[in-house]
C-alpha cells in the first residue's frame, strides 16, 4: 500500500448539479484509465467498495430487485437499499445512487449521480473526488486506503476542493460542525 498520508487530491473538476427543491443531483465524471469491466466490478463487490467507497452494503448490488443494507462511513443505521437498474458493464442504480460507465479509449468515463442535501453538495462533491482517486489507486494496484467521512476531511487539499466545488456551484461552502450530516 502506497502511503495515504503522500495524497493531496487534485483540482475540482468534472462535476456539476441539477438544482431541486432541497436535494440536488450531484452529477460527478470522471475519466479513469480501467476497462468498464474492472470498474463495474468494483461499484459492485462488497470487497472492493470496502476498500475506496464512503459506505458499505451487505451483498451484491449486481441483480435489480434485491435489497442490500447500505452503511455510510459515520453513520452506523444502515438504510434498506434496493437496486433498481442493472445493465452490467454501462448502468448500476440504487437508492438514490446512479452510476453510467462508457468506454473511453482504452479506460472508462464513470459517471455518478446521486442526490443530496443542497446545503452540503460542496462536501458531496469533494468526498465523491477523493474516493475516485481512491478508487483509481485501487484498481491500478496501488490501494491507499479508503479516505471518506472525517478522515477524508483531515487531508491536505480537503478545504480547498470544498471551496473550488462550491464557488463552481454557486454555493457558500458549509461549515464544519459536530452535529452535520454524515452524509
Amino acid at each position: 500500500m502506497i502511503d495515504r498520508e503522500q495524497y493531496t487530491p487534485g483540482s475540482a473538476s468534472g462535476a456539476r448539479v441539477r438544482k431541486g427543491e432541497d436535494k440536488w443531483t450531484l452529477i460527478l465524471v470522471r475519466e479513469l484509465r480501467h476497462s468498464p469491466e474492472k470498474v463495474w466490478q468494483a461499484l459492485t463487490d462488497p470487497r472492493q467498495l470496502r476498500e475506496w467507497a464512503p459506505f458499505v452494503v451487505d451483498g451484491i448490488l449486481g441483480t435489480v430487485g434485491s435489497t442490500v443494507k447500505l452503511t455510510w462511513v459515520g453513520n452506523p443505521t444502515p438504510i434498506d437499499t434496493r437496486v433498481t437498474q442493472v445493465d452490467a458493464p454501462n448502468v448500476l442504480e440504487f437508492g438514490d445512487i446512479r452510476w453510467e460507465l462508457e468506454p473511453s479509449g482504452a479506460g472508462t468515463r464513470l459517471t455518478l449521480w446521486i442526490n443530496i442535501d443542497r446545503r452540503f453538495v460542496a462536501w458531496g462533491a469533494a468526498g465523491w473526488h477523493i474516493s475516485f482517486d481512491v478508487l483509481d489507486r485501487l484498481l491500478a494496484g496501488e490501494p491507499i486506503g479508503r479516505i471518506a467521512g472525517s478522515d477524508a476531511m483531515k487531508f491536505a487539499g480537503w478545504q480547498r476542493l470544498v471551496a473550488e466545488y462550491a464557488k463552481q456551484f454557486g454555493v457558500e461552502a458549509p461549515k464544519w460542525t459536530p452535529d452535520a450530516p454524515k452524509r
